[in-house]
């Protein structure tokens, strides 16, 4: 969809007609018949993505400028496109806004990239020239609801921030960043808790959990791909949000980092029944069958204390087919207000079909979604699937969609949970597109050179 930066304005007839008079006297005069300035072109964004039947892809506005001359009578066109079986001149929509200047927006044709030249021509004949570097994804199956969010590809975690906005987590860095739901494109807001929480590297944020105004963050706990242990990810934190929508702000809270060697200490002292031990040893990877992961939390039902801890490694038992893990921390509130020793609950077992927990939310009825995947994949090469639970241990979850994996891309979270009774309630996931090959070059999306380039998939699903 098109972000528009200013709205549009139309000239009325008279003020076109004068326009038209002063471009045939002004942009075709020579130029020696006047010291004409040079024009001036400026891009908001010199690199900008988009994908194949996408509804609305993000836009990037034009800023030209001449001195002496209203910058609506500089007339502006695509000079060339380096691939035009990726996008063409002719695929380039521009429209004016208030100011003069214009606003562009690419129609992908094939995916792959492009540099398209831009030159703005002015009184005189003088002209300048930018280019506009674009990335176009493949399509993707139900185009019309999915977006785009740009400027991260590892969307990790998503809680809602109301006025149709989400604050998304990324696990490649320490930064939050606030979108509009409905929108495909840059972040409205950003905030580096990096500084905050005195780490350099990335907490691996991976789960969730919002009490009022309070949302409670977690890393993953577990050690890195190389199976090494890195501070950083053993990290609980909490924020503070305030306003909502595009008003939200957020301030950082408080921390702990003691949360792993509770839990080890924990299992150990119930006979190492989960083996989280043997999971955080050195040179144990985490995405394993008998790994140590956490990527899910919410709270339990009518609580404000006490939190589920879902993990994505280990399964119980760690054989295949064996049941996701979800561990309740009873005392989640003064762990992080004072710092003291995780509390743990009678751990919670569920048949997800073999699948492990890769998000877990509820809504305010107590209506909980869980959003099950393989433990370790991060692609779309093993199933996923979402599974309604009443947060009641002992009760079954029970499946409510198959989720689709032919598109690149992880699904990661979950926005937050409909009335899971109303027919056709439709619920917001977001893909961790980290390690997808976006735009058919080989290049996994979290290695991608520019920001712009980064996003994360949105899709709308209607739970049947």
């Amino acid at each position: 969809m098109t972000v528009r930066l200013s709205p549009a304005r139309r000239l009325g007839a008279a003020g076109a007609a004068g326009a038209a008079a002063l471009l045939v006297a002004g942009l075709g005069a020579p130029a020696h018949a006047a010291g004409y300035a040079d024009p001036t072109i400026a891009l908001s964004a010199t690199h900008l993505s988009g994908a194949v039947g996408a509804y609305g892809d993000p836009s990037v506005t034009v800023d030209v400028e001449q001195a002496g001359l209203p910058a609506g009578l500089l007339r502006l066109r695509v000079l060339s496109s380096s691939n035009p079986s990726v996008a063409g001149a002719g695929d380039v929509r521009q429209e004016r806004t208030r100011t003069g200047d214009r606003t562009l927006t690419v129609r992908a044709r094939a995916q792959g990239y492009t540099d398209l030249v831009l030159e703005v021509t002015g009184r005189g004949g003088k002209t300048a020239t930018a280019t506009l570097s674009y990335a176009a994804s493949a399509r993707v199956a139900g185009a019309s609801a999915t977006r785009y969010f740009t400027g991260s590809s590892d969307a990790s975690a998503a809680i809602d921030a109301g006025g149709g906005h989400v604050l998304v987590a990324d696990d490649e860095s320490n930064v939050l960043r606030l979108y509009d739901r409905s929108r495909s494109g840059a972040p409205v807001k950003t905030w580096d808790l990096g500084p905050a929480l005195g780490w350099k590297k990335e907490a691996d944020i991976e789960a969730a959990a919002r009490v009022g105004d309070t949302v409670y963050w977690t890393g993953s706990l577990g050690n890195n791909k190389d199976g090494k242990y890195k501070a950083e990810r053993n990290t609980v934190f909490t924020t503070r949000i305030t306003g909502s929508g595009a008003a939200t702000e957020v301030s950082f809270g408080s921390a702990y980092k003691g949360l792993r060697e509770d839990l080890v200490a924990w299992d150990a002292a119930h006979g190492n029944r989960y083996g989280f031990a043997a999971g955080v040893a050195n040179g144990q990877v985490p995405k394993r069958i008998d790994g140590f992961n956490v990527e899910g939390l919410e709270f339990a039902p009518g609580s404000t204390t006490t939190a589920y801890l879902g993990f994505r490694a280990p399964l119980a038992p760690a054989v295949p087919g064996g049941r996701a893990l979800v561990v309740p921390v009873t005392n989640i509130d003064r762990v992080l207000a004072d710092g003291v020793t995780a509390v743990f609950g009678e751990p919670v077992e569920m048949d997800l079909g073999g699948l492990a927990v890769r998000d877990l939310r509820k809504n305010a009825a107590g209506q909980y979604l869980i959003l099950a995947g393989s433990f370790a994949a991060d692609d779309n090469s093993d199933p996923y699937a979402l599974y309604q639970w009443d947060g009641v241990p002992g009760h079954a979850p029970r499946k409510r969609a198959d989720l689709p994996t032919t598109d690149p891309g992880g699904w990661e979270a979950v926005v937050n949970v409909p009335d899971l009774r109303v027919p056709g309630a439709r619920v917001q996931l977001i893909t961790d597109s980290g390690s997808a090959d976006l735009y058919g070059d080989g290049t996994e999306a979290k290695d991608l050179s520019h920001a712009e380039w980064k996003k994360a998939r949105a899709a709308w699903f209607t739970l049947r």
